[in-house]
């Protein structure tokens, strides 16, 4: 892989992870459109690895407080919305996880090295989803604000993401925004509740594949520009959410499922 190769990787995860669009189908889908070669196990950790940091750092301050305030609703019996919310993280993760694994397992194995299949696969879920997101944030009621999420709803969008895990084009954040809306959150809420869930996973996902990276400039340079591309996503998408609803990135999904099905029939 070359080093531009490793600059425009970076860039497709820094603004697919946090966008309701999918990253693993875009990383699949643009070195099968180039004619590049496949992503390497190492880049995918680090760009993973990137945009990870780029949650780590922006939710630093709301990790602190919450880890502070689940340790003071467990020990000293203090009752506090941010202590219940990250019990329910907790709780939401261990199902997520153990899913995310058999269904990637499943997955893999049904489309193995066919990557014509997994271009089809990853078009049809980009314009199902597409369809879902549109329709869901249309009629959705925006009524619950994060401190008002239950442990039921967090564990319903947490178990969610699993799906992205073994369905290449769902996207995680996608499907994890669309079960939020579906449940009245409001829509930055559902953003924020999406990027909190997907920290534990993500880590874990990069612990369990870190035997995979190898120091190289161009897994350095993917790190980067994911972190630098991604920071700014999350905080354009907040930002955003405050006013703007999902059907830019709805229409969008449908375009590109439609782009990678007519150059999968030309080829």
């Amino acid at each position: 892989m070359t080093l531009f190769q490793a600059i425009i990787l970076g860039a497709v995860q820094g603004l697919t992870e946090f966008l309701p669009i999918s990253s693993s189908g875009h990383l699949n889908v643009f070195p099968w459109l180039f004619g590049w070669e496949k992503l390497s196990e190492g880049m995918d950790v680090a760009l993973h690895i990137g945009t990870l940091l780029a949650l780590v750092i922006f939710f630093f301050k709301d990790w602190v407080r919450l880890l502070y305030a689940g340790y003071r609703q467990v020990v000293k019996k203090k009752d506090s919305s941010d202590g219940r919310m990250f019990w329910y993280l907790v709780i939401a993760t261990i199902p997520a996880g153990i899913l995310s694994l058999i269904l990637d397992h499943i997955v893999k194995a049904i489309i193995g090295e066919n990557d014509d299949l997994e271009m089809l696969i990853i078009a049809f879920f980009l314009i199902v989803m597409g369809l879902i997101l549109y329709i869901v944030d249309k009629k959705a009621k925006s009524t619950i604000t994060e401190k008002k999420i239950s442990c039921k709803q967090v564990v319903l969008v947490g178990i969610s993401q699993a799906l992205a895990a073994g369905l290449p084009g769902v996207s995680r954040s996608g499907i994890t925004m669309t079960t939020a809306r579906a449940l009245n959150i409001k829509r930055e809420s559902a953003a924020r509740l999406s990027f909190l869930l997907s920290m534990p996973i993500t880590f874990a996902a990069v612990i369990f594949d870190i035997p995979y990276f190898q120091f190289s400039l161009e897994l350095i340079v993917g790190i980067l520009v994911s972190f630098l591309v991604g920071i700014f996503v999350i905080k354009f998408l907040l930002n955003y959410l405050k006013k703007g609803d999902f059907k830019i990135f709805a229409i969008y999904r449908v375009i590109f499922g439609i782009i990678i099905i007519t150059c999968a029939l030309l080829k």
